[in-house]
């Protein structure tokens, strides 16, 4: 055999060892074929922090949103604390952070008052979520069946037993403990309570007062001895997970990290639905029509038709989340925010967290009109 063969015939076994590895590595990691990235710097290089703070129902996926965009642009870092909904509108209105999260808009109130400030407002509808009733009930076999109704009378404290014919009525096949129910709500102004009460509110054939409508509120169970109040959604699904017979509402990832089960809900069909992947893009497509015209309009009125929303198939305990920004800001941070809500509506939609769905592309490019709104100043 000539050198030139035996060296060729390395080369080549080489060249197939190498892919071979390639491919393996690939295969473990389960990105075979996907291109590794070279970070990104913008605005100059310069560190850049971007702080915010509000709902704890965005909180796991804004969390992955904001690694992975750090790992695309590597002097910008976000950092994103989840106080809740009310107190993300507040510090954003006090101008302490750079963006809010939160499940409902800012109120009427602190639209007007942020647009009437220098800096202005926009808001994005950048996930979709769901709320699921999460329960313990030792020993029963079978999925519950729950209603607006019935959720409703339970944190009125007039449902006091599992076994409650009410609650038998829509699960006949279950056998149902006469065990007292107690019921767990989130003890800080919530914008999954906001979501929550207005769920009860139009899905309790007017059994839920529109008063008890609200981010924070007195509890009616609470008066009963049978409420107990947790801290985030994640302080909802511990003490449901720790107390036997007791139910609570959470966001949909919370249920799913806790292994906690969810209850069927009936829909505005009439239908017992699941959360699933599914259900929630029915639920988005029924709400995009519902969207103002502008990110620069009050979304209120827009975001309390989308909680039980119509349709055969969609999930009925559903709402978008908003990212709130200023119009303006100085230079870097403009440059940064502007990447930011691009990346979110783009390459971000491949790093959606397990409990949330793609927003649908019609929402994107309603969302990537934030680009030319923002401005240096």
């Amino acid at each position: 055999m000539s050198t030139r063969l035996l060296v060729g015939g390395i080369l080549v076994l080489l060249v197939v060892m190498g892919v071979f590895v390639w491919y393996l590595t690939g295969r473990e990691s389960g990105k075979v074929g996907e291109v590794t990235q070279t970070p990104t710097i913008i605005a100059g290089g310069r560190q850049i922090v971007l702080l915010g703070s509000g709902a704890t129902f965005i909180y796991p996926q804004l969390d992955a949103w904001a690694k992975e965009f750090s790992k695309r642009y590597s002097n910008v870092r976000i950092e994103y604390n989840p106080t809740g909904s009310g107190t993300g509108q507040r510090q954003f209105i006090e101008k302490v952070v750079d963006f809010a999260g939160s499940d409902p808009p800012l109120s009427k109130k602190n639209w007007e008052q942020a647009r009437g400030d220098p800096r202005g407002v926009i808001q994005l509808p950048v996930v979709i979520g769901a709320v699921v009733m999460v329960y313990n009930i030792p020993g029963l076999e079978g999925r519950l069946k729950l209603n607006g109704e019935v959720i409703a009378l339970i944190y009125l404290g007039e449902i006091e037993y599992w076994d409650d014919p009410r609650i038998k009525a829509l699960n006949p096949e279950l056998k149902l403990p006469h065990e007292r129910i107690i019921a767990v709500h989130r003890s800080d102004s919530s914008g999954t309570t906001h979501v929550f009460t207005l769920f009860l509110y139009k899905a309790s054939k007017g059994k839920w007062p529109k008063e008890l409508v609200e981010k924070a509120i007195e509890w009616p169970v609470d008066k009963t001895g049978r409420g107990l109040g947790g801290k985030g959604n994640q302080g909802v699904a511990d003490i449901v997970r720790r107390t036997a017979y007791s139910i609570g509402y959470v966001e949909y990832s919370y249920a799913i990290l806790a292994g906690l089960p969810w209850a069927l809900v009936e829909n505005a069909a009439g239908r017992f639905v699941d959360a699933t992947p599914e259900t929630l893009a029915k639920a988005a497509e029924a709400a995009y029509p519902l969207l103002p015209q502008s990110l620069e309009d009050d979304f209120n009125e827009a975001w309390e038709d989308m909680v039980y929303p119509p349709g055969e198939d969609s999930y009925p305990i559903t709402s978008f989340s908003f990212l709130i920004f200023y119009k303006v800001y100085p230079r870097d941070k403009a440059e940064a925010i502007r990447k930011f809500i691009e990346w979110i509506n783009t390459e971000g939609q491949n790093y959606i967290v397990q409990g949330y769905i793609p927003i649908p592309e019609i929402v994107r490019e309603y969302n990537l009109r934030a680009i030319n709104i923002i401005s240096e100043g």
